[in-house]
């Protein structure tokens, strides 16, 4: 099983990669400690994730704003991938997250998941880890995120009909049991 690491920091996905990790999972898209990881990916040939995150931890949930959530985030991974790629990072090696909860309010992420289809005409495969997320427990009223189940299947399945072909959750399981019905029916 591939084993990501999840870091802005090059030391640590050095460490993490000389350890067995597979992947580097960036929720700054690279953009941390000028191009070390950047170079670190080249060089390891480490798949990379790119995740989007508007401000930081510590800013990020504060007044969000976009033109057009979409929009914005896919310039921002045109933007990003041009990056990865000047920097040695192949395109077989690049993975796209919108990152759901990263600085964005109940209905950016309401837009993203709706409209997931879109990111792929980039040409790369989308990852989306909605499991749990408040965003969820708005939407249904579930302040505990152990109560956010339902949610997150639901929010699965939409994703997966988007052609999201990286998913992750807290519970694995009733993920893929969700999933293998999905894909029964696809081709029953």
């Amino acid at each position: 099983v591939p084993i990501s690491i999840d870091t802005t920091n090059a030391d640590v996905a050095r460490a993490a990669i000389d350890a067995g990790a597979a992947i580097i999972n960036d929720i700054t898209a690279l953009r941390s400690g000028g191009n070390n990881m950047v170079r670190l990916a080249a060089q390891r040939k480490a798949p990379v994730i790119l995740m989007h995150m508007q401000g930081t931890p510590r800013t990020m949930q504060k007044k969000p704003r976009y033109s057009d959530v979409v929009t914005d985030i896919r310039d921002f991974f045109v933007e990003r991938i041009t990056c990865a790629r000047d920097g040695g990072i192949t395109d077989d090696r690049i993975i796209i997250d919108p990152g759901f909860g990263f600085g964005k309010t109940v209905q950016h992420n309401l837009s993203l998941l709706k409209r997931l289809g879109e990111f792929r005409s980039l040409g790369y495969p989308v990852a989306i880890g909605t499991s749990l997320k408040s965003f969820i427990g708005s939407v249904t009223g579930q302040t505990a995120p152990q109560e956010r189940g339902a949610g997150t299947l639901a929010s699965v399945l939409w994703a997966a009909q988007a052609g999201a072909q990286i998913i992750r959750v807290h519970h694995v399981k009733a993920a893929q049991d969700v999933l293998t019905l999905y894909q029964a029916l696809e081709t029953a």
